[in-house]
């Protein structure tokens, strides 16, 4: 009996193949965590019936191409939203006023902050009058 994968239809952009993505859990032999690792395989498609986002059982046949191994034995269940379809139905909503970001409420917002000085030249204005007046004490 040939060997069947379920899993989910991830491209069907060939003529006759899907790309079915088969995830399988398995444990870590040392730390004994499970953990999922995915898979894709490529499936002949006859009718070109698959389409992405479809649960589907595929079966282990004989070489057809140098990557196909495998056949589409049924389509499972489709999904109840594709992609496409969202798409279609986001082109048909109303455009919604645009939400200001943190660069336009900043510009309508005017805000003054405070010149900031460095600590190292205001030191150094301080410390220029003493010297002044010690030149003006050794002259005199």
């Amino acid at each position: 009996m040939a060997k069947q994968l379920i899993g989910i239809v991830s491209s069907n952009k060939g003529d006759k193949t899907i790309v079915v993505t088969v995830q399988t859990r398995k444990t870590h032999p040392l730390y004994r965590k499970q953990y999922t690792v995915s898979k894709k395989f490529m499936a002949h498609d006859a009718k070109n019936e698959a389409q992405p986002g479809d649960k589907v059982a595929i079966a282990e046949t004989r070489p057809l191409s140098a990557r196909k191994r495998h056949v589409l034995s049924e389509i499972i269940e489709k999904p109840k939203l594709r992609a496409d379809s969202l798409a279609i139905t986001k082109a048909d909503e109303p455009e919604r006023p645009a939400t200001k970001t943190k660069a336009d409420k900043a510009d309508d917002q005017p805000t003054e902050q405070p010149e900031k000085k460095p600590a190292a030249k205001a030191k150094a204005k301080v410390a220029e009058p003493e010297i002044a007046a010690e030149k003006e004490e050794t002259e005199s």
